[in-house]
């Protein structure tokens, strides 16, 4: 299982890709396709993923819609024109970040890469 802290800092990433690449979903939905896709090594906490979806919202890269199911009120989150690009900024961020740490990973105990 991957630590809370590590996810942290690439849980808006998380959330914006998911909702490019499937389109509108609930906080439940969110949570339950990032444990699927990661087969078990990520379990996003509704504590982690609720303040994230509210900061989108507000900051205008997310919209929300209700749906009444079994006489419960759904919240579903898509992503706005706004949303679109900064889920592609993000994406660069995070794949440079994750070279850059897989560099550090990679580096031999002694040795320099310059």
């Amino acid at each position: 299982m991957i630590p809370a802290d590590l996810i942290k800092g690439s849980l808006k990433t998380i959330v914006l890709k998911l909702l490019k690449e499937e389109g509108p979903m609930h906080g439940y939905a969110i949570t339950h396709k990032v444990e699927e896709l990661t087969e078990g090594k990520m379990k996003l906490t509704y504590g982690a993923l609720y303040p994230i979806l509210h900061k989108l919202e507000k900051d205008g890269s997310l919209i929300t819609a209700s749906e009444n199911f079994n006489n419960r009120t759904r919240i579903y989150y898509a992503l706005t024109p706004k949303g679109h690009t900064v889920v592609a900024d993000k994406i660069k961020e995070l794949n440079e970040f994750i070279e850059s740490l897989q560099r550090i990973v990679d580096t031999k105990p002694g040795l320099s890469n310059a």
